[in-house]
């Protein structure tokens, strides 16, 4: 028997075992994608009656599935010789399956959103009132309920920035770069929060980390420049200012700060 073959054999008696887990969709695509193989390779004649019979109880099987019945509820038509028609009734299956798997997961992301919303503005809400620790544990919980949601860890943040909780602000954008390394303003975010800790040094080395990903953002190099103000480091103010201009050459609030560190270190200042 071909590989071809043995492969159609195996996704065929798979359609229970996805049944079982209630999933008629991988179920119906597991049959259809083995009757279309069986139908490009010549058979002889004890395969054509091994795979007739395997078709026929996976039918069964499909027939007699509640899930699928509820979706679907025409019962499939099958003979041994006219894979080509069930083949044709499974495509149109699939097809249902697949705009209820769509509605489905549109619920599902809607549901979240709202959950999320309602979560965020109750936060945003304890945060206002002071009651800061039914704010951390109310937000606490939300993050822990989805965890791979980096935006999610930012929109915090932003609530406790609004609240002058930086420390609080700070844990949850880490794990928001942690999460997407490549979402450039979160660092953006995360070095204001360190700037009002004065923690310019930490601040300093997630720019370097964002520069990884955005070496040709000159709004990246201006916002370290600030740091460095705020550090009294004009020397890398100087510099950072001027990767900004490089880059940029009309960016007229990156023309200032060069100027004012310039200033500082008394040095004159530049024109365009």
């Amino acid at each position: 028997m071909s590989g071809e073959l043995t492969k159609a054999r195996a996704q065929i008696n798979k359609v229970g075992t996805f049944l079982k887990q209630a999933k008629p969709l991988p179920a119906v695509s597991a049959l259809y994608e083995a009757i279309a193989a069986v139908m490009r390779t010549p058979l002889i004649r004890s395969e054509k009656e091994e795979f007739s019979k395997l078709i026929t109880d996976a039918v069964l099987h499909l027939n007699g599935d509640r899930n699928l019945r509820t979706i679907y509820p025409l019962i499939l038509d099958y003979k041994p010789g006219a894979e080509k028609e069930l083949a044709d009734q499974l495509f149109n299956v699939l097809g249902e399956l697949q705009a209820t798997a769509v509605e489905a997961a549109k619920d599902i992301i809607a549901d979240k959103e709202q959950r999320i919303a309602e979560g965020l503005a109750q936060g945003k809400l304890l945060i206002e009132e002071k009651r800061i620790d039914e704010a951390k544990a109310l937000l606490e919980k939300l993050a822990r309920e989805h965890p791979h949601d980096a935006d999610l860890r930012a929109r915090i943040a932003e609530l406790f920035i609004g609240g002058e909780l930086y420390e609080e602000a700070f844990s949850y954008l880490d794990e928001a770069i942690e999460l997407s390394p490549d979402q450039i303003h979160h660092y953006n975010r995360i070095a204001i929060v360190l700037r009002k800790l004065r923690k310019y040094d930490i601040a300093e080395r997630y720019f370097m980390r964002a520069a990884e990903f955005a070496k040709s953002d000159p709004n990246l190099y201006f916002n370290l420049g600030r740091l460095y103000v705020d550090w009294e480091r004009w020397d890398k103010a100087e510099k950072s200012s001027r990767l900004a201009l490089r880059l940029s050459p009309e960016f007229v609030e990156a023309r200032k700060l060069l100027n004012y560190a310039l200033k500082k270190q008394g040095k004159e200042p530049e024109t365009a």
